[in-house]
């Protein structure tokens, strides 16, 4: 359901957002899969849920690529194919902006594993999911960073010739532990805290958010609809983060 966001009260609330913003040093952002959606980016999840005919849940686990590594190969590629035709869109650019003005102040985390962050010129990011541009070998463990170009239906090693898989953490894989104990460390320590198109309800969200609180952060969500977060956070910016985020870093 998306109401018609009232005009009045979304500049109340991007004023007081940036009363907020504006005399924070440390500032942790947090993105999720609503900003790269603006980027026109496919989900790959049909109506039903499926992509051709499996629960991505099924297509996303080390079970699947040992089961079936053709098809979860053929899944990734034509990720990354779509990952060629997309650009950021304006709330990337904003939050490289706000990244500008903060210098080291300034950490990106973001669950999204397209690298469209990097393209909009941010430099502190941490990706707790990893990066679907990047191969890891599953046997040396050697990561390898492909960019976008077409890989063979089933990369190997240059190393060791064991098969290679998307550096990207799967369903039932644990988070890279040296990049979550960093935003961990970013989050606790930050004034301000902004939540960006992330549904708030998947671990490791939620307990972000928990954390922000208890370092004293000031808490700003942007998101199209309430979330499972908006209760518990500061300010609340109903829209979309293309034209949020543009306004609120120019109120800056």
């Amino acid at each position: 359901m998306h109401h018609p966001v009232d005009a009045n009260a979304l500049n109340e609330a991007l004023d007081q957002a940036a009363e907020l913003l504006r005399p924070a040093r440390k500032v942790a952002v947090l993105t999720g899969a609503g900003i790269s959606a603006e980027s026109g980016l496919a989900t790959f999840r049909g109506s039903n849920g499926l992509w051709e005919g499996h629960r991505i849940e099924e297509v996303a686990t080390p079970e699947a690529f040992r089961r079936d590594p053709v098809l979860v190969w053929r899944f990734y590629h034509l990720r990354r194919a779509n990952l060629a035709t997309v650009q950021p869109n304006p709330g990337h650019h904003a939050l490289a902006a706000l990244e500008q003005r903060l210098g080291a102040g300034f950490t990106l985390v973001t669950q999204n594993v397209d690298g469209l962050h990097q393209a909009a010129g941010s430099k502190n990011i941490l990706e707790v999911h990893g990066a679907i541009r990047r191969v890891k070998c599953s046997g040396c463990l050697r990561v390898t960073d492909r960019g976008v170009a077409a890989l063979p239906e089933m990369p190997r090693c240059a190393e060791c010739d064991a098969l290679e898989r998307p550096d990207v953490v799967w369903f039932g894989e644990a988070l890279p532990e040296a990049i979550w104990e960093q935003a961990v460390k970013a989050v606790l320590s930050c004034e301000c805290f902004l939540v960006v198109g992330t549904s708030a309800v998947v671990y490791p969200a939620a307990g972000l958010i928990d954390l922000a609180r208890t370092g004293g952060s000031a808490v700003i969500e942007v998101n199209v609809e309430r979330s499972a977060a908006s209760a518990q956070v500061d300010v609340l910016l109903l829209g979309p983060s293309g034209t949020v985020l543009p306004e609120l870093v120019k109120r800056l």
